[in-house]
């Protein structure tokens, strides 16, 4: 299934170049290291395992709709198992919050796995229960999206990184499709859906886009991995609509006893499909 989505998406003919200018990953160990990027967290899903996630006020955290959904039985995770630790960092956090509420686009199906549709709706927003206040964790502004062939980076959480965030600091946008699935060559793992994808305007990092997956592509004539994202834009504008005008399509979680197809959550962190 990924395999024909990253066919539907592009035939990179020119990505190899890009990618030899992608930054390596850099972990974020220290203090200092770690300043100005508080605002990213982890998001403990119950005894699950993980996801990455990002303030963008005070009270709401952007992520990807399917850290939600129970890997297994596709039944929407309760709000309550919900914990978002900003800026953690080995076993201490800027600043923990429990959530409130959760909005997931009543378009995006956990049961459907990696589509094209789907990818472009794996957008999850989540109301604290508090405002974070900590002195140091800053919300991130939200641009609509980045153009193609932009630098981006991404911080994000992942397998051998659970008790750190790491940065890449440039990868790259390599293509968009008409339902605002970005694929990009930032580096990404198990734990890294719902990373932030940042640009820089006028010095300063703001969200264009959010980790949903991974899957590979043919790239001058080699199969390499490419990363996918969700463009925000009105996507993202409605969730914010609809929990201020707490709408139940979007908050209420799903029936259960749906079966999901994508792998989530596992003691490794959450997973993507692969081929």
């Amino acid at each position: 299934m990924v395999k024909s989505l990253a066919v539907a998406l592009a035939l990179i003919t020119s990505a190899s170049a890009l990618m030899a200018q992608d930054r390596p990953l850099q972990m974020l160990d220290t203090g200092l290291q770690v300043q100005g990027w508080e605002g990213v967290g982890r998001l403990d899903v119950g005894n699950a395992g993980f996801c990455t996630a990002a303030l963008i006020s005070e009270r709401l955290v952007l992520t990807a709709a399917h850290c939600l959904f129970d890997r297994d039985t596709g039944e929407r995770i309760s709000d309550g198992q919900l914990l978002f630790r900003a800026g953690f960092r080995h076993g201490r956090s800027a600043a923990d919050a429990r959530v409130n509420r959760s909005a997931v686009h009543p378009d995006y199906d956990p049961k459907a796995g990696v589509t094209t549709r789907n990818v472009s709706h794996d957008l999850a927003l989540l109301e604290l229960t508090f405002p974070v206040r900590n002195l140091g964790v800053t919300p991130f502004a939200v641009y609509s999206e980045p153009r193609g062939g932009e630098t981006v980076g991404v911080v994000s959480y992942g397998r051998g990184r659970l008790d750190a965030p790491a940065l890449q600091e440039r990868c790259r946008v390599m293509s968009r499709d008409r339902a605002g699935v970005l694929m990009m060559s930032c580096s990404v793992d198990f734990g890294s859906s719902g990373a932030p994808v940042f640009a820089l305007s006028q010095g300063r990092p703001h969200i264009v886009s959010v980790v949903s997956a991974n899957a590979r592509s043919s790239v001058d004539g080699k199969v390499s991995d490419v990363s996918l994202g969700v463009a925000l834009g009105p996507k993202l504008n409605v969730l914010k609509a609809a929990l201020d005008a707490r709408d139940q399509r979007f908050i209420r979680p799903s029936a259960p006893g749906s079966s999901a197809t994508r792998e989530m959550s596992s003691g490794s962190g959450a997973r993507f499909v692969r081929p």
